[in-house]
């Protein structure tokens, strides 16, 4: 009888760990769309055998762990080139909104306003007393003035709008790192081999996937189920239970929202993700394109102010100003207006006899002379829109780049970690065959059992 007692434990041990094998790949079924999912797998164990003298008898097999297949190595890299991707992918969606602001072809450049303000010149040089022609200057002036404020308020507004993007990002950064050090806690509670831990495992990597979207971030294995991440420049971010929290504060000098961890400003160190890209566009790119634009406007409005004092009004007075005069430095697109309303006071003549044309000439040709940055008013206007759209080319460029490797990761660890539909029905069937024969082990053993019982009641 203790034969067949032991033989019946042995089938029922089969037949918990079939079970338990059945449930791993009934999970990777039911998870086989579920992001950042990472296939899991039944590790069989033979358990030890018992010794009776000379001889072993076996004892069967044991569930001995559900071991969790990813390539930690893999993830890091892949956390990485996101990064990346999470930068372009923002750097080319700012750009592009910068972009259309100098857009000629959608009318909302300078280049057009520009020229049609210096031909103005030249067509009242064709008729000065004529006042048609000269309220056409005022209101070409007035065009030119409206196009420069327009494209330097909206790169304001969009300086504004990445201004509170950084805020919001790092408060995304700062719930992203407190999800992680939690799933820390329980990662280290958790039973290693478990589908509990292998499930916390998974919601970690995701979660440091997104973090890795807006903020360049290094991960660091602890041990214990544990991982420490810090930025780029090792400032702590999660360390074991804890995470730091990133702070905003207002730049006095430049009115911005600075980012600083742990007391210390590490807004220039962030280079990479969402983040990194949103800071290059509100600290660099657009103040970059604001100066430049502030040089064509004050060189335009000084250049023909200066001109227009050179010549005679239709009274025969001395010319002034026709723009307000820029004021030196930062705002002279966002300032610029036209100073005068009266059309009669357009300086067209060059002696200060009517029908003179000689200063409308020379304002018409202030167009080819080299008034703005040492180029012409046309050439540092095209310089500007070539620039833009070089930087939106060139971060597109490296988007699709960035988008590729990423893909190329994501690709291979699916081949690791993803779930072949295919394979987990043949692990299935598998299983349940190694579960219907233990079953019929089971089986065979009770009958045999009841024939022992019986014999030893007749007897």
């Amino acid at each position: 009888m203790s034969d067949l007692f032991s033989s019946l434990s042995l089938a029922v041990r089969s037949l918990l760990a079939d079970q338990g094998a059945i449930e791993v790949t009934s999970n990777n079924v039911a998870n086989v769309n579920t992001p950042g999912y990472s296939r899991q797998e039944a590790v069989f164990n033979e358990t030890p055998p018992l010794q009776f003298g000379a001889l072993q008898f076996g004892t069967g097999v044991e569930l001995a762990t559900i071991s969790s297949d990813r390539d930690n190595i893999l993830n890091i890299r892949l956390s990485q080139e996101t990064q990346q991707q999470g930068k372009f992918d923002s750097l080319v969606n700012g750009l592009q909104q910068i972009q259309a602001l100098f857009n000629p072809v959608a009318g909302t450049g300078l280049g057009a306003s520009i020229n049609t303000f210096f031909d103005s010149f030249q067509q009242l040089s064709t008729n000065p007393t004529d006042p048609t022609l000269r309220q056409g200057v005022l209101i070409a002036a007035g065009n030119l003035a409206s196009a420069f404020r327009l494209i330097a308020s909206g790169l304001g507004t969009q300086q504004q709008s990445l201004n509170e993007s950084v805020v919001q990002q790092v408060g995304q950064v700062n719930d992203l790192t407190s999800q992680i050090a939690a799933l820390n806690v329980q990662l280290a509670a958790a039973q290693v081999g478990t589908q509990s831990g292998n499930a916390l495992l998974d919601q970690r990597t995701q979660l440091i996937q997104q973090l890795s979207q807006i903020l360049d971030v290094q991960t660091i294995n602890a041990g214990n189920g544990n991982v420490t991440l810090t930025t780029s420049q090792g400032v702590a971010l999660v360390v074991g239970a804890q995470s730091f929290n990133l702070q905003t504060q207002v730049n006095p000098a430049t009115g911005f929202q600075d980012v600083y961890a742990q007391g210390s400003d590490v807004t220039t160190a962030i280079q990479a993700g969402s983040l990194g890209a949103t800071i290059q566009l509100r600290d660099q790119e657009i103040p970059a394109l604001l100066t430049k634009l502030d040089t064509l406007a004050s060189g335009i409005a000084s250049a023909v102010n200066t001109q227009n004092q050179a010549g005679f009004d239709l009274a025969g007075n001395a010319g002034g100003n026709i723009f307000v005069p820029p004021a030196a430095g930062p705002g002279a697109a966002l300032n610029l207006a036209v100073a005068i309303t009266d059309p009669s006071q357009v300086a067209a003549s060059s002696d200060g006899t009517i029908g003179s044309n000689g200063n409308a000439l020379a304002l018409a040709s202030l167009a080819n002379q080299n008034i703005a940055g040492g180029l012409t008013p046309a050439q540092f206007n095209a310089g500007l829109v070539a620039q833009v759209g070089s930087d939106t080319a060139e971060a597109q460029s490296q988007q699709q780049s960035a988008g590729l490797l990423v893909q190329q990761l994501q690709d291979q660890q699916g081949a690791i970690s993803g779930v072949s539909l295919d394979e987990e029905a043949a692990n299935l069937v598998r299983y349940q065959t190694a579960f219907d024969a233990s079953a019929h082990v089971v089986s065979v053993i009770d009958e045999l059992t009841q024939t022992v019982l019986n014999m030893a009641g007749a007897a």
